[in-house]
């Protein structure tokens, strides 16, 4: 694991820039990257010591890597450790059904790379620090504003002050700086959270990334190489009712539910091994105010279906570089340019949160309340019968609404 940045200066106390973004994530990385390589001073601040997180999104779609060809990026990107999915399917009940085929989608890269995150992160570091305007700090923590709206951060050597022409909040769904904003997100509903955890993966394993879906149960398995991430689905806070069956009974339904599993369950050795993620989707009514401005998860909490959160934080961050660094160039960032972010982001967001939570409501919590066997709903069988109709729901996942791609 490497990773590249440029370190503040000891007992600095006042950075100026042109634009802060704080966090480090997908969107906030790509938004800096397309920054510095225009030449735009830019400083993206984040607050952990290395981009080494487990049990983030994954999933980097054919839209995110059109755009890293697009950068020249794209072969040194698939240089590093990921799993192509070309197809995508979920086994329900006994019945295994075919979802999606991104292998006819017009892109450079027609699959989903399973890569973990900290793998895209570093990559996009990487490719940034080779531009003197960009910097990133990390161990630099964003929290609040100052009196005339520069940006607050801790660091280990003290506090630090970040003046900016603009200020992108890009810290994630418990974003710090919309709270401090006085930003309040509108909650869409979400009614499941998922546990993730991982089990290893052996050279005999020939089942390829999945749902499995079976009454009461939902689980999705994704292949990491050596080892299996799956994401166990509970409905809205049952987390307690499930550490109070015990462990055995959790790791009894695991394997029950997964077969495959039952010989490696035993990796689950406590809770620790277990992390809840606490399903939310929502969305800010507006995405900026003067000098502030709203992307990824800060101003949109998406749900894990389709694996689609990466994904659109990178789409928002390049839409924001494509109408924000012309003005940089010209002059200052007016409200109307940040409106503008939104007006071209909002849509496809949205309509990809309504999708999101008609599957929820629609499919998962009716398998999560059902007692009784299940049967493929008449749409999955079309796409049996009708191989040609799995490239729309490759097109959804894989590109998006809206597709976004580099204009500057």
């Amino acid at each position: 694991f490497r990773l590249t940045c440029r370190k503040s200066r000891r007992n600095e106390r006042e950075v100026k820039t042109r634009c802060c973004i704080a966090g480090g994530g997908p969107a906030g990385m790509m938004l800096g990257l397309l920054l510095g390589r225009a030449g735009i001073d830019v400083v993206v601040l984040e607050k952990h010591a290395d981009f080494l997180r487990d049990f983030r999104g994954d999933t980097i779609h054919p839209s995110t890597m059109q755009i890293l060809h697009e950068l020249g990026l794209l072969n040194d990107f698939l240089k590093r450790p990921h799993t192509p999915t070309a197809t995508m399917g979920v086994q329900i009940g006994g019945a295994f059904m075919d979802l999606a085929d991104f292998s006819h989608l017009p892109t450079q890269a027609k699959f989903i790379a399973m890569m973990p995150q900290w793998e895209f992160l570093d990559f996009i570091a990487q490719a940034a620090s080779q531009y003197p305007s960009f910097q990133l700090r990390m161990r630099t923590e964003a929290t609040g504003f100052t009196a005339t709206g520069a940006v607050k951060a801790n660091t280990p050597d003290g506090d630090l002050t970040i003046e900016a022409d603009l200020v992108v909040a890009a810290d994630g769904r418990h974003s710090t700086l919309r709270d401090a904003a006085g930003f309040h997100p509108i909650e869409t509903g979400a009614p499941i959270d998922v546990l993730w955890l991982r089990l290893s993966r052996k050279p005999s394993d020939r089942m390829s990334s999945m749902g499995r879906i079976e009454s009461g149960r939902f689980m999705a398995v994704l292949d990491r190489g050596d080892y299996w991430q799956c994401a166990y689905v509970i409905p809205k806070g049952g987390i307690d009712a499930t550490r109070a069956a015990g462990l055995p009974a959790f790791r009894a339904a695991i394997a029950s539910l997964m077969p495959l599993f039952a010989d490696r369950i035993s990796e689950l050795a406590s809770w620790d091994d277990i992390k809840l993620l606490t399903v939310a989707v929502d969305h800010l009514a507006e995405w900026s105010r003067p000098g502030l401005l709203f992307i990824g998860d800060a101003a949109h909490a998406m749900s894990p279906i389709g694996g689609v959160g990466v994904n659109l934080a990178v789409q928002d961050a390049v839409a924001a570089a494509n109408i924000l660094i012309p003005k940089f160039k010209t002059g200052t960032i007016s409200a109307d340019d940040l409106r503008a972010v939104q007006t071209r982001r909002e849509k496809p967001t949205l309509k990809t949160q309504r999708l999101q939570v008609f599957l929820q409501n629609r499919v998962i919590s009716p398998v999560l309340a059902s007692s009784g066997p299940l049967h493929p709903p008449w749409p999955l069988r079309l796409l049996q019968w009708f191989p040609i109709l799995r490239r729309i729901p490759a097109r959804v996942i894989g590109m998006g609404f809206q597709p976004e791609h580099i204009q500057t």
